[in-house]
């Protein structure tokens, strides 16, 4: 059990600024092993965007509120997640080689794909839970962040590690994800679906995993798998597909 607390607290550690316990680092051997808590980050990260939304409903208009709800969500994780969609707009938008979009994912500098990408992805995100019953956006917005991360595990479990630089921070926690590892990142990525206690909410996992299946097909394609960055595309994506899926299951079949 200390084991699992400290693997834990090393995932909280590594995708998010949440203070954590003196004893914990970013031992390559936890972070391994770190994956299968990602979704439960994604828990943690989503409540607190879902109880800055609610509180700030109180004093604000349903679009700001949901603006401060996505900003601290992206100042709580360091825009981790939304630094790797940029980096994969930008290396798979300019490069034509494996070298070349590999090299181009590593630069710290944001290209004219990656601004384009990032400010699309936020817009539709936006507009996405804005079209949202109010009443239900703290649920959705608890479960768009746990559900797309256990999709970007998935995309760890089925496609192999590809950079071979040993300077990578991401390196342990996007090359392990065994059988074992994805269930418990499966239980926690669903579970929050609970909260909406209808059956027809498990229809999200369709296209959610369909996106993660044609980002997956074009990073085999190019750069042969993987790496932190595709991963932290795959959330991105999976988690508006996510938003636009309510919005079709409420108008269509709620």
């Amino acid at each position: 059990m200390r084991k699992e607390i400290h693997i834990f607290f090393t995932a909280l550690m590594f995708f998010t600024r949440i203070p954590c316990p003196k004893w914990v680092n970013h031992d390559p051997g936890y972070l391994r092993l770190s994956s299968k808590y990602f979704p439960l980050v994604g828990i943690i990260v989503g409540s607190i965007g879902a109880l800055v939304f609610y509180g700030a409903s109180f004093l604000f208009s349903i679009e700001i509120s949901i603006l401060l709800s996505m900003i601290v969500t992206i100042y709580t994780t360091g825009a981790f997640h939304e630094d790797g969609f940029a980096d994969v707009c930008d290396g798979f938008g300019g490069g034509w080689t494996k070298e070349k979009i590999l090299l181009i994912m590593k630069d710290s500098r944001l290209g004219t794909y990656g601004t384009i990408g990032l400010v699309s992805i936020l817009a539709v995100k936006f507009i996405a839970l804005r079209e949202v019953e109010t009443y239900v956006i703290p649920f959705v917005i608890i479960s768009g962040h746990s559900l797309s991360r256990f999709i970007a595990t998935t995309l760890i479990f089925t496609h192999p590690y590809v950079r071979d630089t040993e300077d990578s921070k991401a390196k342990p926690a996007a090359k392990s994800m065994n059988f074992a590892m994805l269930v418990i990142s499966a239980f926690f990525g669903i579970i929050p679906l609970l909260l909406f206690k209808n059956p027809w909410i498990f229809l999200t996992l369709i296209p959610m995993y369909l996106s993660k299946i044609y980002l997956g097909h074009k990073f085999r394609k190019w750069i042969g798998g993987q790496t932190g960055d595709c991963a932290g595309a795959v959330q991105q994506l999976s988690e508006v597909v996510f938003y636009l899926t309510i919005i079709a299951l409420w108008k269509y079949i709620w």
